[in-house]
């Protein structure tokens, strides 16, 4: 029989998840607040709350300056794009690797998980030279392949994961009724494996939304996405932590409304198989 929880006991924990929980949100919460207030008010010391005088006037300016939605659909196109192409490639794969095994596969799997513990720097002259020559600096195509390549390892990961827990023998059983390869991953594999594929899909939004070392390297103008934005308010007379904060606010906004919405799905596809 399963140990009763006492009351005592579940508060405890209820108080420290939630002390946990905004301790972890605090940073954005203040980055919120940043926004609204004067710059005097936002390098004030010591550090102003709650009592201070409350302005747009930051989101007011960043939009005058910039154009936010220009960013936004970059941002947008770059990491649905990255996302839904790595999916394409990894769905195959990941079914390869977790119905067709061989004695190689566990060696492929570390070394692409092994790619992922290089640091970026060390990968980034020779990228920007080949995107020098082949034209694809500033593009939108040039980073989603990119951020492709470097989330690859991940949803191959996260579907490999998921496919295993499925039974062979309901794919097995697919052959006999004379379902194709094509068929058997479309219309008997991915429905069963849609827990995982939303959950990997996204994450992996979230990861490319957040790439901010690739976009500020490879891009000036044309494909930069709010991670851009937001550097751009670091400027060479100092940080204007008002104005950064109020961009930062617009450009995590729309991933923040999204992780929350999906918040039952994302815990679901990342739990998934976790517990026998």
């Amino acid at each position: 029989m399963a140990r009763e929880i006492s009351t005592q006991r579940k508060l405890t924990f209820t108080l420290i998840a939630w002390a946990i929980g905004l301790l972890m949100f605090f940073p954005i919460l203040w980055t919120f607040l940043t926004s609204f207030k004067s710059e005097g008010d936002a390098i004030a010391s010591p550090p102003v709350f709650l009592f201070f005088h409350w302005t747009t006037e930051n989101y007011v300016e960043v939009q005058g300056r910039s154009d936010y939605f220009a960013h936004f659909m970059n941002s947008v196109v770059i990491s649905f794009g990255s996302t839904l192409v790595g999916l394409a490639i990894a769905i195959p794969a990941a079914w390869a690797m977790a119905f067709s095994p061989t004695k190689r596969t566990k060696d492929v799997l570390m070394w692409m998980l092994s790619t992922k513990m290089m640091p970026p720097v060390g990968a980034l002259i020779p990228i920007y030279l080949l995107f020098r020559d082949s034209g694809l600096l500033d593009s939108r195509i040039g980073l989603v392949g990119v951020l492709t390549l470097i989330n690859l390892p991940i949803i191959v990961w996260m579907l490999y994961t998921y496919f295993k827990e499925i039974p062979g023998e309901i794919l097995e059983a697919a052959r006999m009724d004379g379902a194709s390869l094509v068929k058997e991953i479309i219309y008997v594999l991915t429905p069963m494996a849609v827990p995982g594929i939303a959950s990997t899909l996204l994450l992996n939004i979230i990861l490319s939304w957040n790439e901010a070392f690739w976009t500020l390297n490879l891009t000036t103008s044309a494909a930069a996405p709010l991670t851009t934005f937001i550097a751009s308010y670091s400027s060479p007379e100092g940080l204007f932590y008002a104005k950064l904060s109020a961009a930062s606010t617009m450009a995590i906004a729309p991933i923040v409304v999204l992780g929350w919405f999906s918040q039952k799905q994302l815990v679901r596809g990342l739990t998934f198989g976790a517990v026998k």
